[in-house]
């Protein structure tokens, strides 16, 4: 045999630097990417939270208030004009446990919407908490929420009783927390 029939393998170190080149490039596209679009998402973010706060109680502006109470599932509280108060709840009862809801606070201590912020609920289940004949039996609540199946006065989404739960626990710790704003 001839030397040019002869394949010469390369060795160990050249795949590992070729492999070592590819992750560099891969790595640096995927910074450039996220640098490009975190501004376009929390943009988006912000203005899915601006929706929901004027979708469950409209006011002219809304003010991020301090809370001080006990409860760690709420995240933010606002103060929402005159209007009452907008509180965004993460429950710690979630098929998913990434589920977040925006509920509104009248000043007469009710419930006056809510919306579902973000969920990893089930599609076609758990993700039916975000359709109006569900969110609507949340309207005028006060004190504590519960599902009929606990017995509460709110009727669980079919197949979703945890995801049910887990709203009518934010309803209850928002409403819990803008009383405790005052």
């Amino acid at each position: 045999m001839s030397e040019a029939a002869v394949k010469k393998d390369p060795g160990m170190a050249t795949l590992v630097l070729v492999l070592f080149g590819i992750s560099l490039v891969v790595a640096l596209l995927l910074g450039l990417t996220n640098m490009i679009t975190d501004p376009y998402i929390k943009e988006n973010a912000r203005l899915k939270e601006e929706r929901a706060m004027n979708e469950v109680l409209p006011a002219d502006s809304y003010e991020e208030m301090t809370y001080t109470g006990g409860d760690s599932t709420v995240n933010k509280v606002y103060k929402a004009g005159d209007a009452g108060y907008v509180v965004q709840v993460t429950p710690a009862t979630s098929f998913s446990g990434t589920l977040s809801v925006m509920v509104g606070v009248g000043n007469d201590g009710t419930c006056t919407g809510i919306s579902i912020v973000a969920t990893g609920e089930t599609s076609g289940l758990g993700s039916n908490a975000s359709k109006p004949v569900f969110k609507d039996q949340f309207v005028g609540v006060s004190g504590t929420v519960t599902v009929t199946k606990d017995g509460g006065t709110i009727n669980a989404i079919t197949g979703a009783t945890i995801t049910s739960r887990g709203v009518s626990e934010a309803v209850t710790s928002a409403l819990a927390a803008a009383a405790s704003m005052g």
